[in-house]
């Protein structure tokens, strides 16, 4: 057998074009400071971690309700269910934390999504496991779809999937804000670099000296150090300089601002822009003032929404019995003032709608023996003693 004897000429040049062909180019040590390469990740921007962060606290905040259905209305159910979603729902995790992951990793990491794997033992739920989001992937099948973690594929209604923008083309599948924030992100990065750079430039001096006529001295830096310290440079701190008349003028320069290169208004810009995107008030970027109507409304927008799919997303893949289902608790999410819930509870108390500790509660006083009973009018009877009050009787004045 004849051994394959290794080509040992030249290689050849190839001289067609290539598409992949790179181009180079030399930048100065200065300007390397304000060149910004590479792919920036959302979760490394601070406007966006800002935000996203503000997001999944809040919506983790909230207390998790198993509600039910009755012909007298919906009342809150607690039963081992319930404690699960709301106390337990996995052994290594607080349910804050929990609901925290899912909602960061629908907003960042996930693109959208979110996979809950729940394991069951004896027909009971035993943990809600949030899978690593860099690791899951969906396959489309037909008009339905696959989700694969790391080699195991599972059916739709073997896992929870949330999901927030639906894709127009698999409406079963999320969208992040990746592609939308990408040139935002980048701006605020190059905002950034050149802001370090602008402030710790060399280029900048406080004072400029012109000497007349060009010797040999000016040429190189230790030429110019001697020339500095032989007329520049004083024992004392504050003495005056005294220098030639006709070979050495002295001008004082101010550099330029933040202000002058208009970077603070295209942050601004930028800041709102992700604001904007993600639904947040533009204040939690640090872009105006805090506004208590504006916060009331972005719970009741950007939260409520993110709280209604996870509670709908539970519903539907956790619950049989149809008359259940899952509430996300907002109220104590609101911007109130003491005052106003105090006296919110002193009214609904005098009208009967509410018990005395149901009133307390909105201000976190203790509970207290004695106030569980509906009451009403001004002498607070029981509910049930209205229609025995004097006043009501015909015959009241006569009895007394």
């Amino acid at each position: 057998m004849s051994k394959r004897k290794r080509k040992t000429g030249k290689a050849k040049i190839r001289s067609e074009p290539t598409n992949d062909s790179n181009v180079g180019f030399f930048i100065s040590d200065s300007a390397k400071e304000l060149f910004v390469s590479g792919y920036t990740r959302l979760s490394e921007n601070p406007e966006v971690k800002i935000a996203v962060d503000k997001i999944a606290d809040l919506v983790s905040n909230m207390t998790i309700h198993l509600m039910e259905n009755t012909p007298e209305g919906d009342v809150r159910v607690k039963n081992e269910l319930s404690r699960k979603l709301d106390i337990n729902p996995y052994s290594v995790m607080t349910r804050k934390n929990w609901v925290y992951a899912i909602v960061y990793s629908m907003l960042l990491p996930g693109d959208g999504n979110s996979i809950v794997w729940p394991v069951i033992k004896n027909g009971l739920i035993d943990e809600l496991i949030p899978l690593a989001p860099s690791k899951v992937s969906f396959i489309e099948d037909g008009l339905s779809y696959k989700v694969s973690y790391q080699g195991t594929i599972f059916d739709p209604d073997e896992v929870i999937h949330f999901a927030i923008n639906p894709d127009p083309e698999k409406p079963w599948q999320g969208t992040g804000y990746r592609l939308t924030l990408k040139d935002i992100t980048q701006n605020l990065k190059q905002a950034t670099a050149t802001k370090r750079a602008f402030m710790g430039s060399k280029y900048m001096p406080n004072i400029i000296v012109k000497v007349d006529g060009e010797t040999e001295e000016l040429t190189n830096e230790e030429g110019r150090t001697k020339i500095e310290e032989m007329y520049l440079t004083r024992s004392e701190t504050g003495k005056p300089w005294i220098v030639p008349g006709e070979m050495i003028e002295v001008q004082q320069v101010k550099p330029l601002t933040l202000n002058d290169i208009a970077i603070n208004d295209a942050v601004e810009i930028d800041k709102k822009t992700v604001a904007g995107l993600l639904g947040v008030p533009a204040f939690f970027l640090g872009v105006g003032a805090y506004n208590k109507d504006e916060y009331n409304n972005f719970i009741t927008t950007k939260i409520m929404s993110i709280a209604q799919i996870f509670q709908q997303t539970l519903t539907k893949n956790l619950l049989v019995n149809p008359k259940w289902y899952f509430r996300c608790n907002a109220r104590s999410l609101y911007a109130y003032d003491l005052e106003v819930l105090g006296n919110l509870g002193m009214n609904l108390y005098k009208m009967g709608l509410a018990t005395g500790n149901e009133a307390r509660g909105l201000v976190d006083f203790d509970f207290m023996e004695g106030l569980d009973e509906l009451v009403i009018l001004e002498n607070y009877i029981p509910k049930g003693m209205i229609g025995d009050q004097k006043k009501l009787d015909k015959g009241g004045e006569e009895d007394e």
